[in-house]
């Protein structure tokens, strides 16, 4: 029987870049960041933390919560869109 892909949706999408951009604003390698992860207890290698990142594989809820701490954030952060501010927004400050 062959694998079918991997479908990830809208939330998983947005996780998968959210965790590449901030492990790239905190100058982390691929490996170092699964490291961290494997150190505190969830095992985690680079290929699949690259497999994740780059949504060909999904991030089950253990491991998004210990890529969340690994990389100094609350697992929200990675699972919802942060609000954009345009200048029509900036006006009443």
């Amino acid at each position: 029987m062959p694998n079918r892909p991997v479908e990830i949706g809208p939330a998983g999408l947005h996780a998968a870049r959210a965790i590449e951009h901030l492990r790239l604003v905190r100058g982390l390698t691929q490996h170092q960041l699964a490291a961290r992860c494997t150190a505190m207890g969830r095992p985690l290698s680079n290929t699949a933390l690259s497999r994740t990142e780059r949504a060909h594989r999904r991030c089950d809820i253990d491991d998004l919560v210990a890529i969340a701490t690994a990389l100094g954030v609350p697992p929200a952060i990675l699972l919802l869109p942060l609000p954009s501010v345009s200048s029509d927004d900036r006006r009443g400050c």
